[in-house]
């Protein structure tokens, strides 16, 4: 009996209960698994094809790597109306979150590949936008030329 089909009602057994074979076939994954059958965000989406499996891998991928772009970014500067810059943070917070809750259901799929992309996209747009390895700009040019101005010269 245990984790046979009883043939005479169409059940199979799970766990020690019961359950009809179409509610089996639709249920969601408890534990993390390898492949591409995987139902994320939306039921049947990304389907069944290999194609579909990995543009659900990239979709993930660019929903992380757009959720730190939003926490690291500073679309105004200091002067600005207070009120307007307010709501507009404000509504710039509600989309990051919006978008890191979607990282994390895809990631509730318990799809290793979706995890793997999740975590990818999240390094990689750290690693771009909050490490500021790439970034440049004024006012750091100008803290480096007073740093090095207030040192004392080096003796040899």
């Amino acid at each position: 009996m245990g984790g046979g089909a009883d043939h005479d009602h169409g059940m199979m057994v799970d766990g020690g209960m019961f359950m009809p074979e179409t509610k089996k076939k639709n249920m969601m994954h408890m534990t993390f698994f390898w492949g591409k059958d995987v139902d994320m965000l939306f039921s049947g989406w990304p389907g069944r094809s290999l194609g579909m499996y990995l543009l659900a891998l990239f979709f993930v991928f660019a929903l992380a790597v757009m959720v730190e772009w939003l926490s690291h970014s500073r679309f105004f500067k200091q002067g600005s109306n207070r009120v307007v810059s307010g709501l507009a943070k404000t509504f710039l917070h509600a989309v990051r979150m919006g978008l890191a809750y979607l990282v994390m259901l895809a990631v509730m799929s318990f799809n290793v590949g979706v995890l793997i992309a999740a975590i990818i996209g999240h390094a990689i747009g750290f690693f771009i936008f909050g490490s500021r390895i790439f970034s440049r700009n004024d006012e750091e040019v100008e803290s480096n030329q007073k740093n090095r101005s207030s040192l004392p010269p080096l003796k040899c």
